[in-house]
């Protein structure tokens, strides 16, 4: 569903830059085609400063990066965002070939954020692959549906991979959103099914960038929010790592990625998205 609704919005963002190129500004379909390619990527620039103005503002205490460093940290950022949403997601198929699932003892299972699909996992999943482990993915629709909603698809998921690996249990990894689908998933269901539970930048607390995000999901990530406030109460049920980006762009304040219970790994000088395709985090996996 996210990877068509992607490709149609794509195509129709560009036909209507296209359109006011050639039509109104009396461009040539060459030039009216490269001013909407250069329109598209204007946008997307804009929404990761909207993303790192918002980090700025609300930004936890952390050492200063050096502004070499900081800027390339933007830089990349932008790219993962161009890469993400504009190169992988609409393409999915081309990038995410179905689950390799086998028999296995621990199989990981990847749990993707918020506006995403399991696309987002391509990189690292062939990492976790390349190191041994066996790995699965899923997708959670409607993309901007509550929290609880996107739970009975998890255990549905939880449920097969344990069926076709012979395994017992899963390790849960997720990406941001994914983290509090998987907490809700453990108070709803317990642990019987989950060995660990990792979590990567994921807003434990909420972040302010959700006020301006659409859906009911976005409004139960506000800090604050009396669904986050239910889910505090629960006790963590499994083994649980915080990965915690002190630079994030999406969840900020930055420490509200952290986890009471939780093993907590600091990861500096990057960006939300960045973190999927970076080799610290596939070390850190």
């Amino acid at each position: 569903m996210v990877p068509l609704a992607l490709l149609l919005w794509l195509a129709g963002e560009l036909a209507l830059y296209a359109g006011i190129a050639h039509q109104v500004l009396g461009a040539p379909p060459r030039t009216a085609a490269i001013a909407a390619l250069g329109a598209m990527l204007g946008l997307r620039a804009g929404i990761i400063a909207i993303t790192w103005a918002f980090a700025a503002a609300y930004a936890s205490p952390a050492p200063a990066l050096p502004a070499g460093r900081r800027l390339a940290m933007m830089v990349k950022e932008y790219l993962a965002f161009i890469l993400t949403f504009i190169v992988v997601l609409p393409f999915e198929p081309l990038w995410m070939p179905p689950d390799r699932l086998r028999q296995c003892r621990r199989p990981i299972l990847l749990v993707h954020g918020y506006g995403c699909s399991r696309g987002v996992w391509w990189w690292l999943r062939r990492q976790l692959e390349g190191a041994g482990h066996t790995v699965a993915s899923v997708s959670l629709v409607p993309p901007y549906t509550s929290v609880g909603r996107m739970v009975p698809q998890l255990k549905a998921r939880v449920e097969a991979v344990c069926a076709a690996t012979g395994a017992s249990q899963v390790i849960l990894v997720a990406h941001s959103m994914g983290g509090l689908v998987c907490r809700a998933y453990l108070s709803r269901h317990g642990c019987a099914r989950v060995a660990q539970l990792v979590t990567l930048a994921s807003p434990h607390a909420g972040s302010e960038l959700a006020r301006i995000g659409l859906g009911r999901n976005a409004r139960e990530m506000e800090p604050g929010s009396r669904w986050l406030r239910d889910l505090a109460t629960e006790p963590l049920r499994v083994p649980t790592t915080a990965v915690r980006g002190t630079d994030d762009n999406f969840v900020m304040p930055q420490d509200n990625q952290r986890l009471t219970g939780a093993s907590d790994v600091p990861l500096p000088g990057i960006g939300h998205l960045a973190l999927l395709v970076s080799p610290r985090t596939a070390a850190i996996l």
